[in-house]
């Protein structure tokens, strides 16, 4: 069984000091959606009050195990070598650099998801995300060497593993299992 436990500095670093993290800075473009938007992608995953206060639950569950998700989540896609390429050198081999430096922001991201307020902000970050997976943005963050963008269709992919897998990081506290039933079917658009 791999240890969840976090780095003190995940849990207390101030996400502003994680570096490239540019979440409500002037160095994060505006989204081309719009609030109105937001509220219809909250309408179409049916999200509720009650999700959003089970989201915040999430976050006190999961900002101590933020850590060993992505560590979990990056192992897995280790078993694909055919992914190598995006987060490692273009030609498959590893950028322990590279992932050092973006491992934070993924870290943050699991506890920004959960807690954020979904405003235009929460969208601005969204698509700055976005930007960073595309021939836009990718690798300029880290001046990374690796390949120049990840295809849509793994990120959207990869969207499952992160929903099915944080069930068992949410129960692994001994959570009720109705709260973690709550918990974990609250979307987030």
């Amino acid at each position: 069984m791999t240890d969840h436990t976090p780095t003190p500095e995940l849990v207390t670093r101030n996400p502003e000091q994680i570096p490239g993290y540019t979440y409500g800075t002037d160095k994060v473009s505006p989204s081309p959606l719009t609030l109105l938007d937001l509220d219809r992608l909250k309408e179409a995953v049916w999200l509720t009050a009650d999700d959003e206060q089970a989201l915040r639950e999430t976050a006190e569950v999961l900002a101590d195990q933020a850590e060993g998700m992505v560590t979990a989540y990056r192992a897995r896609l280790g078993d694909q070598p055919w992914r190598a390429g995006y987060s490692g050198h273009p030609d498959g081999t590893p950028n322990p650099e590279y992932s050092a430096a973006s491992k934070p922001r993924f870290d943050r991201w699991i506890i920004d998801a959960c807690t954020r307020p979904l405003d235009q902000h929460w969208l601005d970050c969204q698509r700055e995300i976005g930007l960073r997976h595309s021939a836009v943005k990718k690798n300029k963050t880290d001046n990374a060497d690796s390949l120049d963008r990840v295809p849509m269709r793994y990120l959207l992919a990869f969207t499952a593993v992160v929903i099915a897998t944080a069930r068992g990081f949410l129960a692994a506290k001994g959570a009720p299992l109705e709260q973690v039933d709550r918990m974990h079917s609250a979307p987030n658009p």
